[in-house]
């Protein structure tokens, strides 16, 4: 066992046993190193003093992390010197004041609370103790998939929370407390006809199923309730001391949780990405660090050793696969290379033609579902309605079951790593979901708008087409029946899909069904279907403000229903995924997923004129009057402020500075990103020369067991160690 005396002799230059001398100079390091290293950064930049000796540049080192905020215990140094550094420090502190004194010791008390606030918090997680077991049985893969769906319910909470208390709740307490309520929408005449086809109310006796028709498809007295856009007034409250606007409420809000949607998600994709980053860069992850650096010690019990034992060994797997796929990748011919690319492009055609097909039938579906629904022709027939209200959604969850299993079988057969045959039928299937909300919606407004012409004799009246009194309630139930639908999904193929698969497969000895297997947990389409889901919530939120409420009890039921088939139903995948980078790409479609939803509501909001017949916009030419007409009141300073906040004076100048920001930004990466590049070089040199010194130790340990044999016992290694003068 060597001492701290024998650690500091070891790192001393020139250290070399009698008789053996080791030159510094013959390390690989030293036959590898550029002219200038690091770039030829300065010395008090951040490296190293140049033509110094050794104990001077360790005496560098120990001043430079002298000032390191981090813990003692975090520092990369030897014990020995994490006792210099803090004999230096107690001698500093007899030098300070008993300000500064204080002022340290709150320092470090407030971090102290912070590491262990944070620790508290990481207890009260949701659902913590679930994902833990499920990365333990199916690795990080699948867990990410909950973790994805944790992130999700807590996002659409906070939207509800947000509308509930700004425009939900100062409704109801307004018309509960029948408050003087003073109506903003002007009274026109020419617009009566506007109003006189909307009537959500079913006339005369209603028979049991129309209910259900009703809570099914938000249409009848759903439509009377918080739920959908049409129930709320254009009204303001104006008191003595308290005034309140609900359509400047209702917009603000809007923008509000949209901005905050975007603003988390990117927060949590560049915490992903920088993860992502670490664990796929080869020199610093590899199989030597997971095996002996990847354990938890305070691990105690036997279940969750398993757990973790588990996990470690998909990771491994994973690895392993990537690696082998390399190599075969790399032993391809020429031949071999264009027979792939042709293979390919061919795929990509096949590819191509289906989502043409897809698109095709979600647009005449749709068509002739409001054409269905507009002339009121199965309204006598619960089924037949039923069918009628939901064709559009039964085409596009026909279109994404049917289509990827096609992507998935076409990926294998382009020859592509696991990581990027997962990540490409992801964004294939990614892009047939989201565009074919973007046909759906594309439908809609060839309907609504009368194709954009507002000439047409439907839409020359009022603005839109008149069948549509509403238009803004239809959307919201159109989405509303994608929420509905996509969770009946779920649920059914829970009950009578893998049920069913699972005792069939355990209890029948039939080859065949032993070939079809357990069913497996597929984590790419399991993403899609929530990041379809929550796209489909953004886009209606507006239309139907409670909507994240429902999309939160939907996730939450949701969790608990793919537990419990993960664990009674699912086996192990046979194809594992790395989890580090996929976390980031899941985050980064729901970014696109975000920003489609912006799309129809920036439209609806500034191009389209609102309903006559309902809502808290009714009366006005666009949406986005609301903010000119909320500012027209204010004091004189305070509106020509806000108008120029909006101008092209202020805008131009301030897009100019982000320009210059983001270019400052781009070059400081790169020259952090070289720097980077570097130190790894550098790194992977301290280890062949580790290797190289373990290599010479061993030689002179055989060289001197030898001369202790040969001299009959005159010293020992350890001696010479320990005295080597």
């Amino acid at each position: 066992m060597l001492t701290e005396d024998d650690e500091d002799y070891f790192t001393e230059p020139g250290f070399h046993l009698p008789g053996t001398p080791i030159s510094v100079q013959k390390l690989p390091s030293q036959s590898s190193l550029p002219m200038e290293p690091l770039g030829n950064h300065d010395s008090e930049a951040g490296s190293p003093p140049k033509e110094k000796s050794g104990v001077q540049q360790q005496e560098w080192i120990l001043e430079r992390m002298e000032g390191d905020s981090r813990p003692m215990k975090e520092l990369p140094l030897t014990l020995s010197e994490k006792r210099r550094i803090r004999e230096r420090q107690q001698l500093r502190m007899r030098k300070i004041s008993g300000w500064n004194s204080w002022k340290d010791s709150q320092h470090r008390a407030a971090r102290r609370f912070r590491e262990r606030t944070t620790e508290v918090f990481q207890y009260t997680e949701m659902w913590r103790g679930s994902l833990h077991r499920i990365e333990g049985h199916f690795g990080s893969g699948v867990q990410s998939y909950f973790s994805f769906l944790r992130f999700l319910v807590l996002i659409n909470f906070v939207t509800f929370l947000l509308i509930g208390g700004f425009i939900a709740i100062p409704n109801m307490v307004f018309e509960e407390l029948q408050l003087k309520i003073n109506s903003t929408r002007p009274v026109i005449a020419e617009n009566q006809t506007c109003l006189l086809d909307y009537n959500p109310i079913h006339q005369g006796l209603v028979q049991f199923y129309e209910y259900v028709m009703d809570l099914l498809s938000g249409t009848g007295y759903m439509e009377l309730t918080y739920l959908f856009y049409g129930f709320y007034e254009n009204t303001a409250v104006d008191l003595n001391s308290f005034s309140y606007n609900i359509p400047l409420a209702y917009l603000i809000t809007t923008l509000f949780y949209f901005l905050l949607s975007l603003v988390w998600t990117v927060i949590r994709s560049v915490n992903r990405f920088k993860q992502s980053l670490v664990n796929e860069d080869s020199s610093l992850s590899n199989y030597s660090q997971k095996v002996f650096v990847g354990w938890d010690f305070c691990i105690s019990e036997e279940h969750s050793v398993r757990l973790r034992q588990n996990s470690l060994r998909y990771e491994l797997k994973m690895d392993l696969e990537e690696e082998a796929l390399k190599r075969r990748q790399a032993a391809r011919t020429k031949l071999q290379r264009a027979r792939v690319y042709i293979l390919r492009a061919i795929v990509h055609l096949l590819v191509l033609a289906l989502l043409l097909a897809a698109f095709y039938a979600i647009y005449v579906a749709t068509g002739y579902s409001q054409q269905l629904i507009s002339q009121d022709l199965v309204s006598n027939n619960f089924f037949l309605g039923l069918l009628v209200q939901y064709l559009p959604s039964i085409v596009i969850t026909a279109a994404t079951t049917i289509l990827p299993i096609f992507f998935n079988v076409f990926s294998r057969l382009e020859k592509y790593s696991l990581t990027w045959e997962i990540k490409l039928t992801l964004i294939r299937c990614v892009f047939l979901r989201l565009a074919s909300l973007v046909i759906l919606l594309y439908s809609l407004w060839t309907q609504i708008t009368c194709n954009g012409q507002k000439d047409e004799p439907d839409c020359k009246t009022c603005g839109y087409n008149k069948t549509y009194p509403c238009w803004e309630t239809r959307l919201g139930q159109e989405m509303y029946k994608l929420a509905i639908f996509d969770f009946l999904t779920v649920l059914i193929v829970i009950l009578l899909v893998d049920f069913p698969r699972k005792m069939i497969v355990q209890h029948c000895s039939c080859k065949l069904i032993q070939l079809w297997g357990q069913q497996e947990f597929q984590v790419p389409s399991n993403v899609l279907d929530l990041i379809y889901g929550q796209t489909v919530c953004w886009i209606g939120t507006f239309f139907c403000p409670l909507l994240p409420l429902l999309n939160t009890v939907k996730y939450f039921i949701i969790f608990y229903l793919k537990k419990m088939t993960l664990l009674k139903n699912c086996c192990p995948a046979k194809r594992t995924f790395r989890a580090s980078s996929s976390n980031f790409f899941f985050l980064l479609v729901l970014l696109f997923g975000l920003a489609l939803s912006w799309v129809p509501i920036l439209y609806s909001i500034f191009t389209m004129t609102p309903s006559k017949a309902c809502g808290p916009f009714q009366g006005q030419s666009f949406i986005w009057d609301t903010i000119p007409n909320a500012i027209e009141p204010l004091p004189q300073v305070t509106k020509e402020f806000l108008y120029f906040i909006g101008s092209q004076a202020f805008l131009v100048p301030i897009f100019l500075f982000l320009c210059i920001l983001i270019s400052y930004l781009v070059a400081l990466a790169n020259s952090y990103g070289q720097l980077v590049k570097e130190l790894k070089v550098y790194v992977q040199l301290e280890g062949r020369d580790k290797y190289f010194l373990v290599k010479q130790i061993k030689e002179m340990s055989e060289a001197n067991e030898n001369r202790h044999k040969a001299d009959h016992g005159e010293g020992t290694w350890a001696h010479l160690i320990t005295n080597p003068f």
